[in-house]
């Protein structure tokens, strides 16, 4: 199973009136490693895949530790844990070697912008996710 990751740069206004990032903030650093994984990994060279819309219909976060503000950047694991018909469930893990700040998974639906209604995952970008799928996991049809 391989797991997209992406570092994720720490900003000064991400912190709360206690110093720590603020819960909100992290919707915002997964939303910036699901973007970086399925446009900037997804297939190139003109192919549509992921280049239409999506939209979010879950988030659900676990948060373990504070994370206080520090010029390193925090690393975002990410990766599959369900690919559906019309959908697909991303898992994360928001971390520094050692220590796991948050768990966190979303459940997002590719959209069709022009008839404004979701639309099926197509077979280019289920193969594509099917590199990223958790060992634990079966695929629906």
């Amino acid at each position: 199973m391989a797991r997209h990751l992406y570092s994720c740069p720490l900003r000064w206004s991400d912190m709360d009136a206690f110093g720590h990032v603020n819960n909100v903030v992290f919707l915002r650093y997964l939303e910036e490693a699901r973007i970086d994984f399925m446009f900037r990994l997804a297939p190139g060279d003109g192919s549509p895949s992921f280049s239409g819309g999506s939209v979010v219909a879950r988030h659900e976060i676990d948060y373990l530790r504070p994370l206080v503000h520090r010029h390193e950047p925090v690393t975002i694991e990410s990766w599959v844990t369900k690919i559906g018909a019309a959908s697909l469930t991303i898992a994360y893990e928001i971390k520094d070697p050692g220590v796991t700040y948050v768990r966190a998974s979303t459940v997002v639906v590719p959209f069709d912008l022009e008839a404004q209604r979701p639309r099926r995952i197509s077979e280019e970008e289920r193969h594509f996710l099917q590199e990223y799928v958790d060992d634990g996991m079966t695929s629906a049809a």
